[in-house]
């Protein structure tokens, strides 16, 4: 999880507005950063000032393009929906937050995709990294294809509900 203070560089020390954040964690507190605009972009985190500023929640909302992003402590149980329509996507990875919240504020595009983290062992990274090279492809995009197909493997075994 970022910590604040990487939460307030990210959003260049401009906060427009703080408030408690009721939820079943008593004592946390929320700061926003809203740059202003109705189809701009606003980034927000919930914090416990009073336990060393630990972080629970960092959210990134991209108004221009109707995404949702954010970094979620597990303890900390609170509905998808972000806005009308518009469910966050829960990432994994503090620098995938990190980059998406920087490309939202400059206004570029970015790769809507989610970073996850994987431990390999140094021998099992070496084996997988020459697949990728005897196939001529990265290693990230051997990883890709290992999960896409991982993923169509486990939800053809999912019993499908009757309608």
């Amino acid at each position: 999880m970022i910590t604040l203070k990487e939460f307030m560089e990210l959003v260049d020390y401009k906060i427009t507005e703080g408030s408690d954040y009721f939820v079943h964690i008593p004592g946390l507190y929320m700061l926003d950063s809203w740059n202003g605009e109705q189809n701009g972009f606003s980034f927000d985190i919930a914090f416990d000032p009073s336990d060393n500023q630990r972080v629970y929640l960092v959210e990134a909302h991209d108004y221009k393009h109707n995404r949702a992003y954010r970094l979620i402590d597990p303890a900390l149980k609170v509905d998808a929906l972000a806005w009308d329509g518009v469910d966050y996507t829960d990432l994994e990875v503090d620098d995938d937050f990190i980059q998406k919240c920087l490309a939202i504020k400059t206004g570029e595009d970015y790769d809507t995709q989610v970073s996850i983290s994987i431990d390999l062992s140094e021998s099992e990274l070496l084996v997988y990294m020459k697949i990728a090279h005897e196939r001529n492809i990265t290693f990230n995009k051997l990883v890709e294809i290992a999960l896409n197909e991982a993923i169509t493997e486990l939800s053809n075994k999912v019993p499908k509900e009757n309608s």
